[in-house]
């Protein structure tokens, strides 16, 4: 078969439920059409195949034209990290619980075929960069396709902090925290703490504030090419955490300054040519069931 795509990674975090079915599945589907696949190495690991043809992490940009990740939205993030600075296009297989991001079910493996062939639609999501000094001195830094979250430490307390937008000054704050999300986070930790839905396609950023000191805090939409600024007041009694995606945290000491950003390099998502976001919205979030009453 004469395919776009040369040569296919697979990436699958083989714990979690149903995974590794799905993996045999996709890859002897793959082989019936001649394509040439290679495994990311742990994800090869519990498959116990030989036959195998295996790739690191790190290698996978540089070797693949397409990648394919088995799992949910957590799996999608945790491979786009690792391919995050090239411009290899990804595609989710979901097995997870909603599936934002990976759009194929397991039964569907023919649409696999499709996108082989070219017929596809390709959507750049872009990421935040942010970085933490303290004087002057860089102490962290990290990216997010999702969300940057400010968060307490071990003990749960008020954080004080001043936000400002290309320094200009926008607030103080006394909250819980912070979370600064893309349009693909939107629909993630920010939805759940309050913040509107971003259309994928909206160069934009949400700031949303975690249980605020006042009831006129509200989550704020801004530019995407804004960059945002953090000042962690120097009378903060501990230090506060930052992290991406869920990953692990950063420390964010007292006095300290965190500056995000859009990542110049965007990541490439792959959907199948009949996808449609607010079907996606529809079926992910339950909208439009039918009320059941109890007679």
């Amino acid at each position: 078969m004469s395919t776009k795509f040369k040569t296919v990674g697979i990436f699958g975090r083989v714990k979690n439920h149903g995974v590794r079915e799905t993996l045999k599945a996709l890859i002897h589907y793959l082989n019936q059409l001649s394509q040439e696949v290679l495994v990311e190495a742990e994800t090869a690991e519990p498959l116990n195949d030989p036959s195998l043809k295996t790739i690191t992490r790190h290698q996978i940009g540089k070797q693949c034209d397409l990648l394919i990740v088995v799992g949910g939205d957590g799996s999608l993030l945790h491979a786009a990290h690792a391919i995050a600075n090239q411009a290899i296009p990804v595609l989710g297989i979901n097995r997870g619980s909603l599936g934002f991001l990976t759009d194929i079910l397991p039964t569907e493996l023919d649409k696999v075929k499709s996108i082989l062939e070219g017929k596809y639609n390709l959507e750049k999501r872009f990421l935040l960069t942010t970085n933490i000094k303290l004087d002057n001195k860089l102490i962290g830094q990290d990216e997010a396709l999702n969300e940057v979250a400010l968060l307490p430490d071990a003990k749960p307390h008020m954080i004080q902090f001043e936000i400002y937008i290309d320094n200009q000054f926008v607030c103080s704050q006394d909250s819980d925290g912070l979370i600064i999300a893309t349009p693909t986070g939107s629909t993630a930790y920010a939805l759940s703490g309050g913040g509107p839905i971003l259309h994928p396609q909206l160069d934009a950023i949400v700031l949303v504030p975690m249980f605020p000191h006042t009831l006129s805090s509200r989550p704020i939409v801004i530019e995407g090419n804004r960059q945002i600024n953090i000042i962690i007041s120097p009378h903060n009694p501990t230090s506060p955490r930052l992290s991406c995606d869920g990953r692990e945290a950063l420390n964010a000491p007292a006095s300290s300054h965190i500056t995000i950003h859009k990542k110049l390099q965007p990541l490439h998502l792959i959907h199948p040519i009949d996808y449609n976001y607010y079907e996606a919205l529809r079926s992910k979030l339950h909208w439009g069931k039918k009320l059941q009453y109890i007679e």
